[in-house]
């Protein structure tokens, strides 16, 4: 057989010449490895507003960021002869020198953030210092001064705008195409943008987040300013993970101080963490890593705690876990990844060991035992297998077959009258004629009778919908009805009351069917107030005070209260004189709309009343009125109506006072709590059975439900 010749192979190609890449070209690179989502632009714009010393941060998206990504600070904001430099590359007011980097304590220092933007996305900031007479506008593209419309001069523009800085990124990898298609579904980039909002206001308690669509009236996100830590969590990832939570601390000293002084030992660091117990079972870990308040990645860090966590968790059950560690400036380099979301420090072994046994310290003194909850679907009916199914229609057939002749008779007068038996699971064990715990407890109130037998419900009043013309009423009330879910609605209307559990925290527990719910009876309460004033929103019955107390008194007093007062840059009296403005500004509209009637001197006269069977606790009197200054939106007539009817609805909710009042005595603080618990159950309880048109977002972190009677059988069986 003759073999076939091999051809010969192509000569390699010669080498090719080595070109400069164009300015534009680079720049677009370099952009790509630090801007890969609108959640890394948001990023580090969230990093620019803390180190600007903002203590309100407010974003706002579009499409997943990909139409609009918006964000607002009140820091200190930018200077105006700085804004042409603002955009360029490596362009900071954090370092001059390389030696710089040792003594680092801002997030950002390399000044690419906002250029990388600029070459991929239209960029456009609103600033103003505290020293400037109005804001400056400007626009950027490729890191350069641009004109916001054809024909204008690119330099920036004066306008009108708050103390701080507004950054708007519009159209975020338009010139990008392949970027842009690699991306996920706008609503899983929205979901990334949240998580990385939450695990910074976690970390930054006193200072408040909050992140909305875009048209949309209320956010998603929202933080109060001066909060705590374990409140944040609380409030963030839900009261499942905060009522696990252990805390520790660490330090490179024995003593756990948490103290150091950087001039005298350059490796002296602290450790804060916040972690779950044993028993609570995530389906993944959830590391909050922060290194010196930044946000890190480390999977050194990651698998020591799972490690600790393997043997006692059961198998695919994962940990939360929050982590800040702080550490000299001079040990830590944060120039080894482009996005800064890596960190190397020295001593880290010895620094992860050391956190790590503090952590199985805490929590080998924690393991006593275990609670085991779940939650199943808030329907009232019970799914049952093929087989259970079976054994059921056997055992009537059973029944039947054993009555003989006369089950016959029985079957052919009529089918639909064969009695099936109800197995015990499934009996539904409750009374409307049973006494509750708190029922046998003698109360003080002026709706309850002395009598020793148990007090009826008190009887409501209908409420009818007032005549309304305003587009804005009608458009809430549309979203209150579409907001509706009507199988936790219908828990509610026939739920059977069973006790005030923990008045502090606002728990109760009801039953409905064969199910038992714990539930926030203020955020209920809450949302059935805010439903009432919709509902009679401008005919509003008067609560008259008298005498009537003086406003600026009442403001005062709350402003007072409130601590951190000097972040927002003014002094008590001038927050006072500015809430009191506002407020007797629109004194006519007040009184019109909401029966808030305010005289002239500056008296409060009359408050609407929601429910005539129910007064508010006037103790919160001060710090609603305070709250109408700065979190009604007076300037919108919609989300004006909305938010006002939210701080009404709050001022009427049971929940406690955040802050002190003067002590009383042990008698007399037992006789009130007695006395909230029984307002609770007979009116609270009684009106939301007939007002109250429950919202899907209760479900969240409002209602859960506690126990089942088909699967406590089920357990009890196995013993």
């Amino acid at each position: 057989m003759a073999s076939s010749r091999r051809s010969p192979s192509p000569e390699p190609p010669g080498p090719q010449p080595i070109r400069r890449l164009h300015e534009s070209l680079i720049n677009r690179i370099a952009a790509g490895e630090i801007i890969h989502r609108p959640a890394s632009a948001l990023k580090e714009l969230l990093e620019n507003s803390l180190d600007a010393g903002s203590t309100s941060i407010q974003v706002t998206v579009k499409d997943g960021g990909m139409k609009l990504l918006q964000i607002q600070d009140n820091g200190c904001g930018i200077r105006k002869e700085d804004l042409p430099l603002l955009a360029e590359r490596f362009t900071t007011s954090k370092l001059s020198t390389f030696s710089d980097l040792s003594r680092l304590t801002t997030y950002g220092f390399r000044g690419e953030a906002l250029a990388s933007i600029s070459h991929v996305a239209h960029l456009t900031v609103i600033t103003k210092t505290k020293s400037n007479d109005c804001a400056w506008k400007a626009a950027y593209l490729d890191g350069s001064l641009v004109p916001m419309k054809a024909g204008y001069s690119p330099d920036p523009k004066p306008c009108a705008g708050n103390n701080g800085t507004t950054i708007i990124i519009e159209d975020m990898f338009y010139n990008t195409p392949t970027r842009m298609s690699a991306l996920r579904s706008s609503s899983e980039e929205y979901a990334r943008i949240l998580d990385v909002m939450t695990k910074y206001a976690v970390h930054n308690p006193k200072v408040s987040f909050g992140c909305k669509k875009a048209g949309s009236l209320s956010p998603e996100l929202s933080t109060p300013s001066c909060s705590e830590t374990s409140q944040a969590i609380r409030q963030l990832y839900g009261h499942s993970i905060a009522k696990e939570l252990l805390h520790v601390t660490a330090s490179s000293v024995s003593d756990d101080n948490t103290d150091m002084d950087d001039s005298e030992d350059p490796e002296a660091w602290s450790a804060e963490a916040y972690f779950t117990n044993v028993n609570y079972q995530g389906k993944k870990t959830a590391l909050l890593l922060f290194i010196n308040h930044r946000l890190v990645e480390s999977h050194r860090i990651k698998r020591s705690i799972e490690s600790i966590y393997s043997g006692i968790l059961p198998k695919s059950s994962f940990p939360f876990i929050y982590l800040s560690i702080n550490l000299d400036p001079r040990s830590v380099d944060v120039n080894v990844h482009p996005t800064k979301r890596e960190v190397h420090f020295l001593n880290e072994e010895t620094i992860i060991e050391r956190i790590s046994d503090a952590i199985q310290q805490k929590l080998a003194g924690q393991s006593q035992s275990r609670v085991f909850e779940y939650q199943t679907l808030l329907t009232g009916g019970t799914a049952q297998s093929g087989s259970r199914k079976g054994k059921e229609k056997a055992s009537n057939a059973d029944e039947v077959e054993g009555d003989g002749e006369e089950a016959e008779d029985d079957r052919r007068v009529s089918g639909s009258q064969v009695a099936k038996k109800v197995l015990s699971q499934h009996k539904v064990r409750t009374s409307l004629q049973d006494r509750t715990l708190d029922s046998m407890i003698p109360v003080t109130d002026p709706l309850r009778t002395d009598s020793d037998e148990p007090v009826t419900a008190i009887r409501l009043r209908d409420i009818k919908e007032s005549t309304c013309h305003f587009t804005s009423i009608t458009e809430l009330r549309r979203l209150a009805t579409k907001r509706i879910h009507h199988d936790l609605t219908e828990i509610i209307k026939k739920h059977t009351f069973v006790g005030v559990i923990d008045l502090c925290r606002c728990l109760t527990l009801i039953q409905h069917n064969k199910n038992l719910y714990m539930v926030n009876h203020a955020a209920l309460a809450e949302e059935m107030f805010y439903q009432l004033a919709l509902l009679q929103f401008g005919d509003y019955n008067r609560l008259k005070l008298d005498p009537p107390p003086s406003l600026r008194m009442l403001v005062k007093f709350a402003v007072d209260a409130e601590e951190d007062t000097a972040r927002s840059g003014m002094s008590e009296d001038e927050i006072v004189d500015r809430i009191v403005k506002t407020l007797m500004d629109r004194r006519e509209m007040l009184l019109e709309y909401f029966s808030l009637d305010i005289s002239e001197t500056g008296d409060v006269k009359t408050l609407p009343h929601l429910l005539r069977e129910y007064t508010p606790n006037l103790d919160k009197l001060p710090m609603f009125l305070m709250r109408l200054g700065p979190q009604v939106l007076w300037e919108s007539e919609q989300e004006c109506f909305g938010s006002f009817m939210r701080e009404l609805a709050y001022f009427y909710s049971p929940a406690p006072l955040s802050v002190g009042l003067a002590p009383a005595s042990d008698e007399d603080e037992q006789e009130n709590l007695k006395s909230e618990a029984w307002r609770i159950q007979n009116i609270l309880f009684q009106a939301m059975r007939k007002y109250l048109a429950a919202p899907k977002f209760l479900l969240d972190n409002d209602v859960v439900q506690v126990a089942s009677l088909p699967d406590l059988y089920r357990v009890f069986e196995r013993c």
